[in-house]
């Protein structure tokens, strides 16, 4: 983990969004062949504070606002993308990315719709935290380790 940010990352947040039952919320992302889940995360916009980016992805990707903020993490978590794939992300600008996560609670599933004006992901579940680092892609596995650190007191 990182205190402060590093420009060679691009800055990004992730959401980190479970249910009463403590189970995370996972997308299958619609650009990917590969059977790779993840939890909502993207870019901060200019002039935009990572709080409300994070609230912003939440609504592109889930296609809701409806939860509520339970934390959010101490530090910017880090990821390095493969070497082979620097070149495809953001046009070689970055190493990876520097997010800062926002756990969050949903307040009802109904409202959950991944169908939004640019869907991102095909399919979504929820799924038992310990399970995250095996369904992600395996560059953003300590990641997400990281983030089940920072949180784990939440989701006991």
């Amino acid at each position: 983990m990182s205190s402060d940010r590093d420009t060679r990352y691009r800055q990004g947040v992730g959401v980190m969004l479970i249910n009463p039952a403590k189970q995370v919320f996972v997308g299958q992302r619609i650009d990917r062949t590969s059977n790779a889940w993840q939890m909502p995360q993207g870019g901060i916009d200019e002039g935009e504070t990572p709080q409300e980016a994070a609230w912003r992805e939440l609504e592109e990707e889930v296609g809701t606002r409806d939860a509520v903020l339970i934390a959010e993490s101490s530090a910017w978590i880090k990821y390095d993308l493969p070497a082979e794939l620097i070149e495809e992300f953001w046009g070689g600008k970055y190493l990876g990315q520097q997010q800062k996560w926002f756990l969050m609670q949903i307040q009802s599933e109904e409202n959950i719709n991944i169908h939004t004006k640019n869907p991102e992901f095909s399919n979504w579940k929820w799924l038992d935290p310990q399970a995250l680092p095996e369904v992600i892609v395996p560059f953003k596995k300590t990641l997400y380790q990281n983030v089940l650190k920072e949180f784990e007191k939440y989701l006991r």
